[in-house]
């Protein structure tokens, strides 16, 4: 299957920064990290999530995503996009099953990457005071001020007709029906009665 490579976006400096929301300079800067990471992961595990306990990890001929460059455009681009994971396979020349264990892979090598380049999202604040260079009443501050910006309030028109499956959805409650117990001898029994009365041939 063939699909979407970064060897045909790296020249559409525009497509590719819609792709993975980098420039193509920012994207040359992590991969190496993002190799680094990868290598130190795979020395450690499987593909599939399983320990690794024989051979090392080597690129094999048919590998959907052979180079760095690609297994890092491969996840940047379902992060910006985050397409199904079906979606995200089908353009990149593998299955479901293979894009699943690619994803689950490359995000935390990608984390480690960005950590590696001091670029992790903060978990603290006094991390975020230390990366802004402020101390952490300020960098408090900035959080409060962000924390409290107004969502945009969005305009409706008064004359706008109401959407019709509007009133005819009501709550969505547990359902008032009885439920019907699968196992019981009373239903087993009229289960048979019916496969046995379409069997027959009146």
């Amino acid at each position: 299957m063939a699909g979407l490579r970064f060897i045909d976006v790296q020249s559409r400096p525009t497509e590719f920064l819609d792709l993975t929301s980098l420039t193509l300079e920012e994207f040359q800067i992590l991969i190496p990290p993002f190799e680094a990471a990868f290598h130190a992961h795979m020395a450690a595990w499987r593909l599939d999530g399983k320990p690794r306990t024989a051979r090392r990890f080597t690129v094999y001929q048919n590998c959907p995503l052979p180079t760095p460059e690609e297994r890092l455009f491969f996840l940047l681009t379902y992060l910006k996009t985050y397409a199904l994971q079906v979606v995200q396979g089908r353009l990149f020349g593998m299955g479901q099953s293979k894009a699943n264990q690619w994803i689950h892979v490359l995000l935390p090598v990608l984390l480690a990457a960005l950590r590696t380049l001091g670029d992790a999202p903060t978990r603290s604040l006094t991390a975020l005071a230390q990366r802004l260079g402020v101390t952490e009443a300020d960098a408090a501050t900035v959080c409060v001020l962000l924390e409290e910006a107004p969502a945009p309030v969005v305009a409706v028109p008064a004359a706008a007709p109401t959407s019709p499956l509007l009133p005819m959805t009501g709550r969505n409650d547990a359902s008032s029906a009885p439920k019907t117990l699968l196992n019981r001898p009373t239903v087993i029994a009229a289960r048979k009665r019916t496969t046995r009365s379409k069997m027959s041939c009146s």
